[in-house]
């Protein structure tokens, strides 16, 4: 069990989270519902399954969570790709969010690698 709020991945989502809140509060009202919702919520269950992971009294359990936020960051990833093409994303604003949201799933890829690697015995 560890906190959360130390890891860098999670700040990361974290801010990334806030980004997406204020940037698709721009987009069209008619999405509010569809792209915007599923934007938000895929985006905002990245840090929140870290922190539940990080709840958890295993190894394993952390891992499956971080798991499943890398599965949360490739389904983002698509919903900016799609922001982008609805031209509700700016090209500039899609290269700022796309370049973080790969950096938060390499930086939980290589998270889930520490968590499963094993233990040395001392």
């Amino acid at each position: 069990m560890q906190n959360f709020k130390e890891l860098k991945v999670w700040e990361k989502a974290h801010q990334l989270t806030l980004s997406i809140y204020k940037t698709s509060a721009k987009f069209p009202k008619e999405e509010i519902f569809s792209l915007t919702n599923q934007l938000r919520r895929t985006l905002a269950s990245i840090p929140a399954n870290i922190a539940e992971g990080c709840g958890k009294n295993s190894q394993a359990d952390l891992a499956n969570f971080l798991n499943i936020s890398l599965g949360s960051a490739n389904e983002t990833d698509y919903f900016l790709i799609l922001s982008r093409d609805l031209d509700y994303l700016t090209e500039e604003q899609f290269t700022i969010l796309s370049n973080s949201i790969n950096e938060v799933k390499e930086m939980l890829i290589n998270l889930v690698s520490r968590v499963r690697a094993p233990k040395p015995i001392t």
